[in-house]
């Protein structure tokens, strides 16, 4: 384990972007990383103790190595899943994928669930993500059908609220984060090395997306961030979905984007503004120079917002 200066010096150095020889150059978001993940190169970065970040397969990746095996939170996209298992026997030769944790259901993290499942590797997921890997469903802001995926590809272990796994040096604690990007986002957490895996509850250059077709939500959001600030210190790793890892500043700001847009879209819908309305009267301004294009993060909270009326003590 990193010693408390050395680490804040290597925190910076990562989350800059320039440690380790090679860094994968992740890109600033969702979009972003599944549009390109077929051309980046699969590359591996010491994140410290026995854990490794892996990028280059449409979401981020964290290896621990055990003994007698490895440890993965999310496998990235489907089509880059017998590149990743190559990649992963070239780096730890003779280390087999024990447990593959699913940080959500969506594509990016779940991709090399079918390979990883059928080698005999335990799938570890919330109880809500295998019943949305397991169903065939239709999410309507992608305008896109997703079929049932195979027995293999499903998660053989699932939990409602947190659990651990003793796995080597480290315990790994895990668990649910509410409704937030989904209702079935977990966190991964190795105390030992100081990583925090927040999944796509955390994002870098793109707004967050409250999935509201599988029970994601604005305010869900917020409580799932917060959440995640209070599991981190100042010197912790703190892993996302897509893109260069953060601190638990970072998580800090998405906190305080997440609280204030919550409130001021609630009262903007109370004035009987629609989505387009709220965008064109530049509801997110003061967020966009970080989180970039609102457009389709105001479409989703409208809709989420819609769903919890009850909780935000009715609209009208």
């Amino acid at each position: 384990m990193l010693q408390a200066a050395s680490r804040r010096d290597f925190l910076g150095a990562l989350v800059g972007g320039v440690a380790g020889a090679a860094l994968c150059p992740a890109g600033s978001g969702r979009v972003f990383a599944q549009a390109n993940a077929h051309a980046l190169p699969i590359a591996a970065t010491r994140l410290g103790g026995t854990l490794t970040l892996v990028t280059g397969s449409g979401g981020n990746i964290v290896v621990h190595e055990e003994p007698g095996g490895l440890v993965l939170v999310n496998g990235g996209r489907p089509e880059r899943a017998h590149d990743l298992i190559r990649f992963l026997n070239a780096q730890w030769p003779g280390r087999p994928v024990r447990t593959l944790f699913n940080t959500d259901w969506h594509p990016e993290h779940t991709g090399a669930n079918e390979a990883l499942g059928s080698a005999g590797a335990t799938i570890i997921a919330h109880v809500h993500t295998r019943d949305y890997l397991r169903a065939r469903h239709f999410v309507d802001w992608q305008d896109r059908t997703y079929p049932p995926s195979p027995a293999p590809a499903l998660p053989t272990e699932t939990f409602r609220t947190t659990g651990r796994l003793d796995a080597g040096a480290e315990t790994i604690g895990y668990g649910h984060l509410g409704q937030a990007h989904t209702d079935g986002d977990i966190y991964v957490r190795f105390p030992e090395a100081n990583v925090l895996v927040a999944g796509d509850v955390l994002t870098v250059g793109t707004y967050p997306i409250a999935d509201y077709t599988t029970g994601g939500w604005i305010g869900g959001l917020r409580d799932a961030t917060q959440a995640l600030v209070d599991l981190a210190d100042a010197g912790t790793i703190v892993v996302p979905g897509v893109g260069p890892v953060q601190t638990r500043a970072d998580l800090e700001a998405q906190h305080e984007m997440l609280a204030t847009l919550r409130d001021r879209l609630r009262e903007m819908m109370r004035e009987g503004l629609g989505a387009e309305d709220m965008l064109a009267a530049g509801a997110t301004r003061e967020f966009d120079g970080r989180w970039g294009d609102p457009e389709l993060f105001l479409s989703t909270a409208y809709r989420g917002l819609w769903l919890h009326v009850r909780e935000l003590g009715g609209i009208v």
